[in-house]
């Protein structure tokens, strides 16, 4: 405890000579911070205030120089202001010039105008008075002459009309001739060249057939033979081929008659046959018949084949192939069908040829144009509907199936391969010798020609001649002129065409004759 009190004092002594030592030297740095501070702000004071003048300095030596350059800027603009005002002046005052030049030009233009017009205007003057004294003079003209023709002015001018008409029929009537020679020529020349080479490359045996076909016998004694025992021979002949029989006095032949031409040719090739052998009965009959039967079916296939392949035509489906075959023993007015299609078919290509299409359509066409002729006598209907069912259920193409439907004028021909098979179908019935027409309707057609032709006003008489192909036409000479004859011979051509039927074509010949005849006596 005795050294706590030594040490305790010794402590607190210590401690208070820290504390006084600390305050002393804490009021010294006070006192000399401070003055280094004072000391520094009088120098940035110092220095503030030099820094200042030099920014006034420089700042007056900027204003200076500022102002300067803008006073020069100023004076720049000025100078360019001036320059471009002087140079718009200079520019308006040409312009103004050139209006100026303008202006005067345009004056004189008036004036010559307004000389110009008044020129005009007496020109006129002296014109109308010309034109007043014309009249008048016309006037005292046709005074004149209506006082010697003794015709008034609107008499005249319908005399000068009538007269100048006349003129124009008759110019209008030599027109028509030329143009229609012309026509005529190139027409016949062009025509006849196509049908002459279509036909130069046909050349067809034709064959006249009918609805009978006659059959030879070695002697008379094989009438009664055929006909048989209470005639069951011909009965049975007849009831197998359904064609009749007729036995008459005619030496030495039989006739067939059937309006199936297959059936008429069966029997006359089993009626051949039965007779080379001799043996002639019911059975036997039968047998031949049956044997014909297949016999004229392999002949129609073999027909039809030669018929596609002698034309050319391709594809045909095999039942209108067999079609074509029964054509052989078809004829029209005496022409055989099959041999006419064949014909048909090839000027209708040969004519395509030329023209410078493709054949084959025009030649496919023109051999079946008359299928529906191979069953015509079996099914109702024309042989043109009839073709064209054909031709539609075996899968004929449309322009083909159309042609045989516009052959003959039924449907309006629409394509170059219906006026070919139309064209080529009547150079080849129209052919001299090629078809037999009925007597009755040939003389009803030569009547109907002349009654037409007397049906027109001015005709004195008509004759039909060259087979009804020309018609001769007589007018009255006081009642049709020479000019009024093209249009007289055209009317009658436009009726004959709307009323007949008629193949080929047909001439008409109008004639006038004046005669004056006297007596010496």
């Amino acid at each position: 405890m005795d050294w706590l009190k030594i040490v305790l004092p010794l402590v607190i002594g210590l401690l208070a000579g820290g504390v006084s030592m600390y305050f002393f030297g804490f009021k010294k740095g006070y006192l000399s911070r401070k003055q280094t501070a004072e000391a520094a702000i009088s120098s940035a004071e110092e220095e503030a205030e030099r820094i200042v003048d030099e920014a006034k300095k420089d700042a007056e030596s900027k204003r200076k120089e500022i102002v300067l350059e803008g006073k020069e800027e100023l004076h720049r603009l000025r100078s360019e202001n001036d320059k471009e005002i002087r140079d718009r002046r200079n520019e308006i005052n040409k312009q103004e010039k050139r209006v100026q030049q303008r202006e005067e030009h345009l004056n004189k233009k008036i004036e010559q105008a307004e000389k110009k017009l008044e020129q005009y205007n007496a020109r006129m003057k002296q014109a109308d008075d010309k034109f007043e004294e014309a009249e008048t003079l016309k006037r005292s003209q046709m005074e004149i002459l209506e006082k010697i023709s003794g015709f008034t002015a609107e008499q005249a001018k319908d005399q000068l009309m009538k007269s100048l008409e006349e003129d124009l029929i008759h110019e209008k009537a030599i027109k028509i001739k030329e143009y229609e020679q012309q026509t005529k020529d190139e027409a016949e020349k062009k025509a006849q060249n196509i049908i002459s080479l279509a036909i130069q490359r046909c050349a067809s045996d034709y064959v006249a057939e009918s609805t009978v076909s006659v059959v030879a016998l070695p002697n008379d004694e094989m009438k009664g033979r055929i006909i048989g025992r209470e005639g069951r021979n011909i009965r049975t002949l007849e009831t197998v081929t359904g064609v009749d029989i007729i036995i008459d006095d005619t030496p030495e032949a039989i006739t067939l008659s059937s309006f199936n031409p297959i059936r008429r040719e069966v029997a006359r090739i089993a009626m051949e046959r039965l007779i080379q052998d001799g043996r002639i009965h019911p059975a036997r009959i039968e047998e031949m018949v049956d044997k014909a039967n297949r016999e004229i079916e392999a002949t129609i296939k073999e027909e039809g084949e030669h018929a596609t392949l002698e034309a050319n035509v391709m594809g045909l489906h095999p039942e209108l192939i067999k079609l074509l075959g029964r054509l052989r023993f078809r004829t029209s007015y005496g022409q055989n069908v099959l041999k006419h299609s064949l014909e048909v078919s090839m000027i209708a290509g040969a004519m395509a040829s030329e023209l410078g299409i493709d054949p084959a359509p025009a030649r496919r066409a023109g051999l079946l144009h008359d299928i529906g002729k191979g069953l015509d006598y079996e099914m109702e209907g024309s042989h043109v509907d009839i073709g064209v069912d054909m031709a539609r259920k075996y899968r004929e193409p449309e322009n083909i199936i159309h042609a045989i439907a516009a052959h003959h004028g039924g449907v309006e021909a629409t394509s170059i391969i219906d006026c070919l098979v139309q064209a080529a179908d009547a150079v080849s019935a129209a052919r001299p010798g090629a078809r037999r027409e009925n007597v009755e309707s040939y003389i009803k057609r030569l009547q109907r020609l002349e009654e037409i032709a007397k049906e027109f006003e001015g005709v004195s008489e008509s004759f039909a001649i060259q087979a009804g192909r020309e018609v001769r036409v007589l007018v009255k000479p006081e009642t049709i002129t020479d000019d009024q004859m093209p249009f007289l011979a055209r009317e009658i051509c436009k009726k004959i065409e709307s009323e007949l039927d008629y193949p080929g074509q047909i001439k008409v010949n109008v004639i006038r004759e004046s005669r004056a005849s006297e007596y010496a006596k």
